[in-house]
Formats: structure tokens, C-alpha cells, sequence
């Protein structure tokens, strides 16, 4: 296979986003925009990737590092246009020899599959190749002036005469070159159009001229959807879960609402598994085959084991870690926890920086207290145990298995295997008491009224 460097061009600010995050950072399934298209880039095969940001766009390259380690960083001090921004990185390709992808870095849908339909055009002898599309509503999009298979022009919307403007197929976001084309050209660009900018899009044009080759292939629309503001974020986000919710139910899931349960990038759902409505998934979540997540969960950084049920009402946080046939009821969240196979928690817990031992009943109420205002510590309960309501287990603290904590106790020592553990105080009742406490309190209330 002829090996693939992906310049994608992240350097615009994207003012029309009113924001102060750099318009590539916002997220769609819980990925920054230009995260997906470097995946996509990944995805197709990019053996080399290079990111030109703005000036300043340190977050850009602080988020992308993160998730792919691999990719170089470049910048575009000052903006010049999409092909003084190609240039930039200029030390990825002037010694590569393969194939040159340069992509607008503000489609969050796009897809390896679009890459390929370029590729393919090189593979079969062009030098060149544009990827476009046929939108609904041409608006401002760049047309492309073809001759059959062959590319003529893409003529940008400002600077096309009036004959141009009628045409329906459109320029996407992939530019496609063999190495030692996309060489020969970028530097005679000029910037002689109506918005005084090196277009990359002119490379066409010259490519013609040079006698080189030009085709193009052919995106659904809803691949190459661009992000310039909150509207079209909103639409991008809306039409990656619909993808998502698809892709899932053709899997083997079964979404009781679809419209109303949201996925991350992510997500990684197995076969039979029930969802109800109002779920939320965010970023690393995994479920096993036969789970049931019932309604108004919010999961993200979790693991859940299969067999299990979750919610309704349950909060599955970072480090969660559920194992088989666990069931975690309403109003019970899971931090940062190792929840062994078969544990109840059916009601009003919080489990935090925890393990549990399999089979375990955790009894409504339950807190592990973790937090000390500094630090964290860890509360560790054996397997079969049975933790009363309402108790409260003061970390660092160890219960051992088949132990047995009072209902209503505050937990602060250890507690051996199979032993009995009350923390609360004695009971005490006086008889005929309950009259007199309140005849105090209705005193007490005429005297706060007046009355």
C-alpha cells in the first residue's frame, strides 16, 4: 500500500463560534471537532499525520498529543489562506514519498471510507484528486468545474461568475496529491483572488496547467457536514448520534427511545444489551453482552460487566469497574470503584474509591467516605458481606468477608471476617417523654409568632 500523509488544517479561529476555545477544540460525541478527523485520517491509513494550528492554539496540541502521540504540530503565525496554512508543514512533506491528503480539520463526521474514495483515483493513475460533494443548499461552497472524470477548476463562491454558481457539485474537505505533485505546486501559488489568500484549492488549476491529471469522487453530504458555529455544531452532534444510535441497533442493541440516548466516540456496547430512555454515555464506556441500563443513567469512564443492571437514576463514574450480574439501583453512584461480580446496591449509595467483594449487599444509604478534605482513601469490603442502611464507612478502612455491619453505623476500624460491627450509639427510651418535647416546641413557636 502507498503510504499516506495526512496534513489536516486546523489554523482558522472560528469567531462565528463566540467563544474562547479554538473552534476545532468544541466537541461532538464527546471528542474535540478535530479529533474525529484525524481518527478518520488514522483510520484511512495515514502513516505520517501533521497538524497546522493557529498562533496561540496551544490547547489544540495539547488535546490531540493526548489521544494521538504520533502526530507533528506546526503553525501558521499568520493567516494567509488554506494553502500558505498547507505549507507550513512543509518538513513533513518535503521528503515524503506517497501520497499527500490535505484535510480541512472542522469535519467531525468524516470517514475513512471518504479518504478511500479519493485514494482510489490515485491508485488508478491520477495525480490528483478532489473530494466532493452534492448539498442541498450550495451556499458559499466552492464549485467544482469538472470535464467527465477530470477536474477542470475548483472556482471558490466569491470569485465564480454567475454560470459557475449554478453548479451543484461542490468541494468537500479532502485534497488528494501524489508527494512529488503536491511539491511541485504548493509554491506557486499566488494570491490574486477577491480575499488576497493562497487557496489551496487552486492547486487544481496549476495541476491542469503542469498537465497533470485531475479527478474527483463523491461524499454524502452528511460526511463532510463542516462547524463554523453553534448552529451547525448542534446539527453535527445531532447527526452523529443518530449514527451512533443506527450503528448500535444494527449491532444487536436495544434502545427503548433512541432520540433520547447519547453516546460518546467511544462507546462500546455488546449484544443484547437494553437501554432506556434519557441515558447519557460519556467518554470510556464498555458493556458487556445482556446488560440493562434503565432510565436517567449518566455513565461515563466505566466498565460493566455482563449480566448487569444499572439505574434507573444511577451515576457510573471514572474508574468504575463493574463486574457480572452487579446490579446498581436508583440513586446510587459508582467512583473510581471495583465492584465484584453479583453485588446489590440497590438504593441512595454513594461507592467511592472502593472495592466489593462478590456478592455483597450494600444497604440503602451507604457511603464510603473517602474524602478527608485532603486526601483520598480506600474502603475495601469482602465478599459476601452484607452492609446495613445507612452506614457510613470512614477510609482507610477494611471489612473482611461474610461480615456484618449494623444498620445506621459510622465504620472507622477494620472489621474482621464473619464479625458483627455496630457504630452507633446506645438507644436510650423514656416513657411519656414525647408530650413534653412537644408542648416545648408549640411554646417555642408562639413565642417566635407573637401569639
Amino acid at each position: 500500500m502507498t503510504e499516506l500523509l495526512s496534513i489536516i488544517l486546523a489554523a482558522g479561529e472560528g469567531t462565528r463560534m463566540r467563544s474562547d476555545i479554538p473552534k476545532v477544540l468544541h466537541q461532538v460525541g464527546g471528542l474535540p471537532i478535530v479529533g474525529h478527523v484525524v481518527n478518520a485520517a488514522i483510520g484511512a491509513g495515514s502513516t505520517r499525520v501533521a497538524l497546522v494550528t493557529g498562533p496561540g492554539h496551544d490547547a489544540v496540541r495539547t488535546a490531540i498529543s493526548a489521544a494521538a502521540p504520533a502526530v507533528k504540530f506546526f503553525e501558521q503565525l499568520e493567516r494567509k489562506g488554506t494553502g500558505h496554512a498547507a505549507s507550513m508543514a512543509r518538513e513533513a512533506f518535503d521528503d515524503f514519498d506517497g501520497y499527500i491528503a490535505v484535510v480541512y480539520g472542522d469535519h467531525p463526521l468524516l470517514r475513512p471510507e471518504n479518504f478511500q474514495g479519493v485514494l482510489d483515483r490515485l491508485d488508478d493513475g491520477w495525480d490528483a484528486a478532489i473530494l466532493g460533494f452534492e448539498p442541498r443548499d450550495t451556499l458559499t461552497y466552492g464549485r467544482l468545474i469538472t470535464d467527465g472524470d477530470r477536474l477542470l477548476a475548483i472556482r471558490e463562491h466569491k470569485d465564480a461568475t454567475p454560470a459557475e454558481r449554478e453548479i451543484g457539485l461542490c468541494n468537500a474537505c479532502i485534497l488528494t496529491f501524489r508527494a512529488e505533485v503536491f511539491r511541485s505546486l504548493i509554491d506557486k501559488l499566488d494570491a490574486n483572488n477577491a480575499a488576497g489568500e493562497y487557496y489551496l484549492t487552486d492547486l487544481v488549476e496549476l495541476a491542469n496547467a503542469a498537465g497533470y491529471k485531475v479527478s474527483y469522487a463523491v461524499a454524502p453530504e452528511v460526511d463532510v457536514m463542516g462547524v463554523n458555529d453553534r448552529a451547525q455544531l448542534a446539527r453535527a452532534e445531532a447527526q452523529f448520534q443518530e449514527l451512533r444510535r443506527d450503528d448500535f441497533m444494527k449491532a444487536g442493541v436495544t434502545l427503548k427511545d433512541p432520540s433520547t440516548v447519547y453516546f460518546s466516540y467511544d462507546t462500546e456496547i455488546g449484544r443484547d444489551v437494553t437501554i432506556f430512555p434519557n441515558v447519557v454515555f460519556g467518554p470510556g464506556v464498555k458493556i458487556a453482552d445482556g446488560v440493562e441500563i434503565r432510565a436517567f443513567c449518566d455513565i461515563e469512564g466505566a466498565t460493566i460487566g455482563s449480566g448487569s443492571t444499572i439505574g434507573p437514576f444511577a451515576r457510573m463514574r471514572g474508574g468504575a469497574e463493574l463486574g457480572d450480574a452487579v446490579h446498581i439501583g436508583n440513586f446510587v453512584e459508582v467512583k473510581n470503584a471495583v465492584i465484584h461480580d453479583g453485588v446489590k446496591a440497590g438504593h441512595l449509595s454513594y461507592l467511592g474509591d472502593a472495592e466489593i467483594g462478590a456478592k455483597t449487599n450494600i444497604g440503602a444509604g451507604t457511603i464510603t467516605c473517602n474524602y478527608d478534605g485532603v486526601n483520598k482513601s480506600k474502603t475495601t469490603i469482602g465478599a459476601n458481606a452484607f452492609i446495613g442502611s445507612n452506614s457510613s464507612l470512614v477510609a482507610p478502612v477494611t471489612i473482611g468477608d461474610g461480615a456484618y455491619i449494623a444498620s445506621g453505623s459510622v465504620i472507622t476500624k477494620d472489621v474482621e471476617p464473619d464479625a458483627l460491627a455496630l457504630g452507633r450509639a446506645r438507644q436510650e427510651n423514656k416513657a411519656g417523654y414525647a408530650p413534653k418535647l412537644k408542648a416545648r416546641a408549640e411554646a417555642i413557636k408562639r413565642a417566635r409568632s407573637g401569639k
